[in-house]
């Protein structure tokens, strides 16, 4: 093993190259261990952009310790990761902060990747960077043949991860090993804490001021009152914005359809393109993006569909897309070719492109972790350390009953910071809309009678309500007595401002339309066959065994809106508007007429 370690290497740290939050959470993890507690694992908290990368390079130096291992929660981080401390790569940390010079020895390090790396390689590493995929399974090569000591410190990248079963037997086998756990948020998407006793939080606003990170605003999409019909009940109901709000936190139906209908999500659309415009219009920098968040592969062309009929460049990537596809829509969006990216759960930990600037909300969030994580993908700062650059503005749109907020309690025992902040951007108590008009909602039928669907049919003078963080509170409290003098918001129009609906060019809409629903064929065809645990690529339905039974499959699909609509499939450009609507309504019932005579008859 190559002599060098950790504790022996003199470091300096360089208060004045280093971040705020890497200089006080090296300085809390060096004073954890050297009065040595008993408890060996340790959390630190760090929001997205503020160096945590940076502080992993050097938090082996902060426990003296003799060989580490870094653990990320996939391949793009472990990558990165494994840059920051490669001694012949441009990105090394150690000469970033002025830690070490040219002429020092650095730490060893080597990546686990594939088949590439062998024992010795590890044996000669002063750091090991790995996935923890590589690191998984009960006869998994590299755990059966490192000894129980073989490292005295593991990093955990991405933290909020580390209560999966894989990350608590990598904890077991080095079961004297300190455990430093680093992540934006200590709380998982399934609601369970990250292990380990946080040393140290670094508040989101404090990070906002410091330049680290995107000032945020929110727009809440706020309707005085909404009009529907319960399925159950046959009669309609109208209720004010308290009871909206009411029916977003207890309702999943009634959030759902808040969610997935057309004219919400026009409106979520709408106020994203406008607030995308003040954005590029401020800075004067067109390469300002949207990001989307959907619901799923359907939800994602819905809102992709809805951004092109504005002339927006838009795109989506999904798992259920090919790795090509995917990669080329990234590539598109790191060139500046689109203006918009939809995606599900898709561009997460690791992934940085600070152009995105507006978080337009289009799914829901059971709670607060994965909500920041979305969040944070606008909080990458375009200008480094310039808190009042233009270029570092960001800004979160939503519906007040899509029950985006409410999530707040889970993170107090953490940060009081930072739970005020959260506070501050997604409020939804106080708020008077008396002279907004209404949402009217009427039944749409379903499969499951216990159900309740409710179906927007209309939206129109939304108010969107500008909630700026971190202003002057004199200012705060003034705006507050206009609210309660019931100023109306024409009196205060930096406040706020009424959403038209942007106009569409018919033209336009029917040919996005047109091109979602080629899409959606797809996509049908895809679901049949999976439903009934069907390769796509495989030939058993064709007789003749010649076409795969996607192509077959979807060829049925085009025939039956071929006889619906009185257009061939070859000619779909030739579609009217309403040939498609009719196209759309139709394909549910156009599954089951399939599924009836090819898999039930």
């Amino acid at each position: 093993m190559n002599e060098f370690v950790f504790g022996t290497q003199k470091i300096t740290i360089n208060q004045q190259k280093l971040r705020v939050p890497q200089y006080e959470a090296y300085g809390k993890i060096r004073e954890y261990y050297d009065n040595s507690q008993k408890d060996r694992e340790v959390g630190i908290i760090l929001p997205v952009g503020c160096g945590k990368s940076g502080l992993i390079t050097l938090a082996p130096f902060a426990v003296k310790s003799k060989r580490a291992l870094v653990v990320a929660p996939n391949v793009k981080i472990s990558g990165q990761l494994a840059d920051d401390f490669d001694m012949s790569s441009p990105k090394v940390f150690y000469l970033k902060c002025g830690a070490l010079s040219e002429t020092d020895e650095f730490p060893e390090s080597v990546e686990i990747r594939g088949t590439s790396v062998n024992m010795s390689d590890l044996e000669n590493a002063d750091v090991v960077i790995t996935n923890i995929q590589q690191l998984q399974g009960n006869q998994n090569r590299w755990l059966s043949a490192l000894d129980t000591d073989f490292f005295d410190l593991i990093i955990f990248d991405e933290a909020h991860h580390n209560v999966a079963n894989s990350w608590i037997e990598l904890r077991n086998k080095f079961s004297n090993a300190k455990i430093i756990n680093l992540s934006a948020t200590p709380m998982r998407a399934d609601g369970q804490i990250m292990a380990g006793n946080i040393i140290y939080s670094y508040p989101v606003c404090d990070a906002i001021k410091n330049g680290y990170v995107k000032k945020l605003k929110a727009v809440v999409l706020n309707p005085a009152s909404l009009r529907y019909v319960r399925e159950d009940q046959g009669t309609e109901v109208e209720v004010p914005l308290d009871e909206v709000r009411r029916l977003g936190e207890e309702d999943a139906d009634f959030r759902r359809s808040i969610i997935t209908s057309k004219e919400t999500a026009n409106t979520i659309v709408d106020a994203s393109i406008r607030e995308l415009q003040k954005i590029r219009e401020k800075s004067g920098n067109n390469k300002h993006k949207i990001i989307a968040s959907a619901l799923n592969f359907k939800h994602c062309i819905q809102i992709k569909e809805a951004y092109a009929a504005r002339g927006l460049r838009a795109d989506y990537i999904h798992s259920k897309e090919d790795g090509k596809h995917n990669d080329k829509v990234l590539e598109k969006l790191e060139n500046d070719e689109l203006d918009v990216i939809v995606q599900v759960k898709k561009l997460g930990e690791g992934f940085d492109h600070p152009y995105l600037s507006v978080a337009a909300v289009f799914s829901i969030f059971n709670n607060l972790s994965p909500f920041i994580q979305f969040v944070g993908r606008i909080m990458r700062v375009v200008d480094q350390n310039s808190p009042d650059s233009l270029n570092n503005k960001g800004t979160v749109v939503f519906h007040a009953g899509a029950n985006v907020a409410k999530r707040w309690d889970d993170f107090q025992q953490y940060s009081q910071a930072d739970q005020e902040y959260f506070d501050q951007l997604l409020p939804l108590e106080g708020l008077d809309f008396s002279d907004a008009s209404e949402l009217e909602i009427e039944p749409e039928s379903g499969k499951n009678p216990h159900i309740n669907y409710v179906k927007i049919t209309k939206q129109d003078n939304v108010l969107l309500q500008e909630i700026p963080l971190l202003e002057d509170e004199e200012v705060k409290r003034a705006c507050n007595i206009l609210m309660q003098r019931g100023m109306s918001p024409e009196q205060y129009k930096e406040i706020y401002e009424k959403l038209y609906p942007i106009k569409i060019p018919k033209a336009k809409q029917r040919q996005a339309d047109r091109k979602a629903l080629d899409e959606l064929v797809k996509n049908l065809a895809g679901e049949i066959l999976y439903s009934h645990n069907i390769n796509p690529e495989g030939k058993e339905l064709d007789k003749s065994y010649m076409k795969t039974n996607f192509v077959l499959v979807k060829s049925a699909i085009d025939k039956q809106i071929s006889t619906l609509t009185g257009v061939s499939t070859g000619k779909r450009n030739e579609m009217t508007q309403e040939q498609i609507n009719l196209a759309y309504d139709k394909l549910p019932e156009i599954r089951n007429e399939i599924e009836r005579k090819w898999f039930n008859g």
